[in-house]
């Protein structure tokens, strides 16, 4: 159980720093960086900073690291450049709010995952508490208003999903043989290699002005949001999310993964002045108390796990792993 509480604090942890990614990124759009620029420069200065430490976090295992390479490209490929790209792709045929709802539906995509690989059918608990945390995701991000669906953003949505689904389905692998911080690193290298590349060949528009720019009310250096977004919102957020997978499993920790929607609120509040409504606080009110009924209902698995005899406190919904 301390080691599910531990799970729940850095799952929450993640989904705080991760929610700051898009005020600093704001900053920088708006100074005349395209989203591809934004997103490569956050990874890639990410993937520098924890290179080292994820190196000697293998004590020279290097046979490991090669015999899991091509998972950490894929990794890299699909839950990291890919989730992002299809989501900013997204934003450029419908309005955030949908573009963040279709994103999310991969909290659904892992519980049928969850149900169809391993055959854990979510209980009453899960299902009331998915329905009543989209409800409030839907709420917050106020998709009920004048939105045109173009069937081709809602194809890169769900692209989107798809690549949320696989970081946490893939972070919550727990056989021991990579260090979070090496399967964020590695992750992290590989897709930020493959939007260089994407940017290099003309595929990914790629342009950024190196200047002054806004955030926060003031005037500062452009490396102030490049470092925000790679630092608090990449190296960070990337290996606690990891760690809290292998805690809490795929499913709880992706759902306490919308609270990340939550907190970008309340960061655009605090650093954009952006004051949410009264039907966004309803929202957020929702979410969490849909993430409790997840918690609730994971939770009474471990002392039945605990009962049986197995030892298997903190991981009672992984059985198996892909």
């Amino acid at each position: 159980m301390r080691t599910h509480h531990a799970g729940l604090v850095l799952a929450i942890a993640s989904a705080a720093t991760f929610s700051t990614s898009g005020s600093f990124a704001h900053s920088l759009i708006d100074s005349g960086w395209t989203p591809g620029a934004a997103v490569a420069a956050r990874i890639s200065v990410a993937a520098v900073v924890i290179a080292i430490p994820a190196l000697v976090a293998m004590r020279g295992r290097w046979a490991t690291l090669r015999r899991n390479g091509v998972g950490l490209v894929g990794y890299g490929l699909v839950a990291v450049a890919g989730a992002q790209l299809c989501f900013f792709n997204a934003v450029e045929h419908l309005s955030v709010g949908v573009a963040l709802l279709l994103e999310y539906l991969g909290t659904v995509l892992v519980v049928g995952w969850m149900w169809l690989r391993h055959g854990q059918r979510p209980h009453r608990l899960t299902a009331i508490g998915s329905a009543i945390a989209l409800a409030g995701l839907t709420l917050i991000l106020d998709v009920f208003g004048d939105n045109h669906l173009d069937p081709v953003g809602v194809l890169w949505g769900l692209g989107a999903a798809i690549g949320l689904a696989v970081y946490f389905v893939v972070s919550a692998r727990n056989d021991g043989e990579l260090p979070p911080i090496t399967v964020a690193g590695g992750g992290m290298a590989a897709g930020a290699v493959a939007l260089l590349a994407l940017g290099a060949v003309g595929a990914l528009p790629m342009h950024a002005r190196f200047g002054t720019v806004e955030f926060a009310g003031h005037r500062t250096s452009w490396l102030v949001p490049v470092l925000g977004l790679s630092l608090v919102a990449a190296a960070f957020s990337y290996v606690a999310g990891i760690s809290a997978a292998r805690r809490l499993g795929a499913r709880l920790s992706s759902f306490v993964g919308l609270t990340e929607v939550v907190f970008a609120v309340l960061v655009a509040w605090v650093l954009l002045g952006e004051l949410p409504t009264s039907v966004q606080l309803l929202g957020g009110v929702a979410i969490v108390a849909g993430v409790a009924l997840v918690r609730a209902d994971e939770g009474r698995a471990v002392p039945a796990v605990a009962d049986a005899g197995t030892g298997l406190s903190a991981e009672p919904l992984e059985p198996s792993r892909i």
